[in-house]
């Protein structure tokens, strides 16, 4: 019988890391997935040299989306900008350990999507969107 969701996904799902908004945050962002009903809105702090210091997000979504948004924060969490600028949808999928149906991809992405948006902007979320299609 296939899972979707693994136990490290119910974790993250039932106690996420780096849950709640940052006030104040330098950097936020926020966008929804309407065909799931996901919104996540992610907030960030970063020192002088341009390090994530704090990470805090919030959002109504499946348990993809919120295991999804907990791993990465852990992940980013302390790396620089030049770091985080790595993280690919690839990473995402690995974190996660399952074999997504391609209706939850999208669930997936959205926290990669949101903090690349926060971080670098639209345009970069769509480079790396299309890149990777």
């Amino acid at each position: 019988m296939y899972h979707l969701y693994s136990e490290t996904i119910l974790n993250h799902t039932r106690h996420p890391s780096n849950w709640g908004i940052l006030d104040p945050a330098d950097l936020e962002s926020e966008a929804n997935y309407p065909l799931c009903g996901d919104h996540l809105h992610l907030t960030l702090r970063l020192d002088d040299h341009q390090r994530i210091t704090a990470i805090g997000w919030y959002g109504d979504n499946c348990a993809i989306s919120q295991a999804s948004a907990s791993m990465l924060g852990e992940k980013v969490l302390g790396k620089s900008l030049t770091e985080v600028r790595q993280i690919g949808r690839q990473d995402i999928f690995d974190m996660l350990g399952i074999p997504l149906p391609q209706n939850r991809v999208k669930c997936a992405l959205l926290p990669l999507q949101v903090l690349t948006v926060a971080l670098y902007g639209q345009a970069e979320w769509q480079k790396l969107e299309s890149e990777e299609e």
